[in-house]
């Protein structure tokens, strides 16, 4: 076929086009962590970009929907010789780790929000009958991935996974890969304009070339059925076969050695009942060794069984009823700034709160780091995960919606194996508007048909008519907890007032307190009426628990929050400079005082 230049202009243009459409329909790689991987950590060049000049030309036209596809930062010229112009180098730049942010590692960065490109090169030795992924673990918030100046596609959301098939683009050798980051923040998307945490730029997770043979075991869930602790249920997916295919999954330790074949499709479902299985819990969060096999592939991995549901005013794990003696925390060390990004970062996070006396965290408000919730299975900490369907959110715009229902599915997708999370939220404190609840009833109803092993909630808020504390949010009738949060003693009221108040919570489910507290800065002690004091954040603390104390199915609590978060909403030149001072424990690791009003309050609750 004889095509014109005009024509083979237009074709190359739509093909370009098509790289840009965002996908919110790709299935990720389950178990990345247990692949061949080249890793792609380390040390990026970056170019600050505020005017997307790498992007757009002249005209505000992307050099990547051009008829060439030329032009922008991704063509990474770095030896232009004379008589060619190039207004960039990344040689000559410095650089930022990944995964890590932009903010804690320039000082330039602290406050930007905008544009700024990565580069990273690296070599790879290519194999016959393999294929290859680009693994993205997250990235803050719309990615645009180039690999050797062709680009692969777009990404939005900043803390979940995503992934490029790369082997037609890969070359044996010196290879290139560059990635246009933009978090500035916008009104449609997920989050909105307004959050109260910082705006962490950049490629803030793991960056992995995937190797893996042409069938490969995609994803698969090996969890106990819905209330049922003597059968274990799931599927196995293979991507590739062609067909039907064996498969085996073993558990050495149950002794279970099963052979299955997949249907046409390459997936296959099973049931497999089991006896002497030691279920998981916070006091022995036993993990089995899970092998999954292919005729071309294994993967193994570690895996606990436990059962979670709700019985009248209730939460039975196991069967049992229990008392969720949790705290809130945000992917941030503060310690060294920024994003969490290794695992000693987590395993500290997540120590302080078993220190606490915690058998729960809130991980808030979007979804956080697999090795997190890895973590959370291996040291007995339950979870509450959420996406960032935070405050007021473009409840009416569809696209919108499937950009929050695109993060839900993927965090279920790649956590749906880890025991440790008992509850999938999908929001935090939106306003009560048909369209919300709309909204948020479909997220809800996405939520069950993903995964209906798991409760699902919601951080609802309340109204207050004099000393009356009234949960009734319309939401909650479809959730499986009436979760809020309360902040008595700091927004409302006094905290020596806290003891008068009752609460009128119209469900007749489970009550899990989702925030409350108070800020102070550690080391300033006064009175404690004298706001910002240590002292008067002990005293919210004190009243807090005995006012929450007479609520009926009072089954759990996360006050806000384990450590001190920095927020651009917190400006106050004395007591905050930028830090959420809300934490029990200080920016600089220094326990306050309303610390161990809690601790003590977790050491004399009974679990049941």
């Amino acid at each position: 076929m004889y095509l014109s230049k005009k024509s083979t202009q237009l074709f190359a243009f739509i093909i370009v086009m098509s790289f840009n459409f965002i996908s919110f329909s790709q299935k990720q790689i389950q178990n990345v962590l247990d692949r061949t991987t080249l890793s792609l950590n380390g040390d990026w060049q970056f170019i600050i970009d505020p005017y997307k000049m790498g992007y757009l030309d002249y005209r505000q036209k992307p050099f990547d929907e051009s008829a060439s596809g030329k032009g922008g930062f991704y063509d990474n010229i770095t030896n232009p010789g004379k008589t060619k112009r190039a207004e960039y180098n990344f040689d000559y730049e410095p650089s930022l780790t990944v995964p890590g942010d932009w903010n804690s590692q320039y000082e330039k960065l602290e406050f930007y929000e905008g544009v700024l490109w990565y580069r990273r090169n690296f070599k790879v030795s290519l194999k016959e009958d393999k294929r290859y992924f680009i693994h993205f673990g997250a990235v803050n918030y719309e990615s645009h991935i180039y690999l050797n100046g062709q680009k692969l596609g777009v990404n939005k959301g900043g803390f979940t996974p995503f992934q490029f098939e790369v082997g037609d683009k890969l070359i044996d050798g010196d290879n290139f890969l560059v990635v246009m980051v933009d978090n500035t923040r916008k009104k449609d998307e997920v989050p909105t304009i307004n959050t109260d945490w910082w705006n962490y730029g950049g490629i803030t997770r793991d960056v992995n070339l995937v190797e893996t043979p042409e069938s490969y075991i995609n994803d698969y869930k090996v969890q106990l059925a819905k209330n049922d602790a003597a059968k274990i249920k799931g599927y196995i997916e293979l991507e590739g076969s062609g067909g039907e295919e064996p498969v085996v999954l073993q558990i050495p330790e149950l002794k279970i050695n099963q052979s299955y074949t997949t249907d046409a499709n390459g997936k296959v479902t099973f049931e497999i009942p089991v006896k002497k299985i030691q279920l998981w819990n916070p006091e022995s969060p036993k993990l089995y060794e899970v092998k999954i096999s292919s005729s071309q592939d294994a993967v193994t991995d570690k895996i606990g069984f436990r059962t979670i549901a709700t019985e009248g005013k209730n939460i039975l794990l196991n069967g049992e009823s229990i008392f969720m003696k949790g705290i809130a925390m945000h992917d941030e060390n503060p310690l060294i700034g920024g994003r969490l990004r290794s695992d000693g970062d987590m395993r500290m996070m997540l120590s302080w709160a078993k220190e606490l006396g915690c058998n729960y965290v809130r991980l808030a408000h979007y979804t956080h780091n697999e090795t997190m919730l890895r973590l959370a299975d291996e040291m007995g900490l339950m979870v509450w995960s959420e996406v960032p369907v935070y405050w007021t959110i473009s409840w009416e715009n569809e696209e919108t919606y499937k950009n929050a229902e695109n993060q839900l599915r993927v965090s279920v997708e790649r956590d749906k194996n880890r025991a440790s999370i008992i509850i999938w939220s999908v929001g935090n404190e939106t306003p009560v508007t048909e369209a919300r609840n709309v909204f948020m009833g479909k997220l809800v109803d996405k939520t069950r048909s993903l995964d209906d092993t798991r409760l699902v909630a919601a951080a609802l808020e309340v109204e207050r008519e004099g000393y009356t504390i009234t949960v009734d949010d319309t939401l909650g009738e479809k959730l499986d907890l009436a979760s809020f949060n309360q902040y008595g003693g700091w927004y409302w009221s006094e905290p020596k007032e806290l003891p008068k108040y009752s609460f009128d919570i119209k469900f007749n489910k489970p009550v899990v307190i989702t925030e409350f507290g108070g800020g102070a800065l550690a080391g300033f002690h006064a009175d404690d009426d004298t706001m910002w004091s240590e002292e008067y954040q002990e005293l919210i603390y004190i009243n807090q628990l005995k006012m929450m104390d007479k609520i009926s199915g009072l089954r759990g609590i996360t006050p806000w929050i384990l450590v001190d978060f920095k927020s651009p909403r917190r400006q106050n030149p004395v007591y905050q400079q930028f830090w959420n001072r809300k934490g029990l424990i200080s920016n600089t690791g220094v326990k306050k005082k309303a610390y161990f009003i809690l601790k003590e309050y977790y050491r004399n609750k009974s679990v049941k």
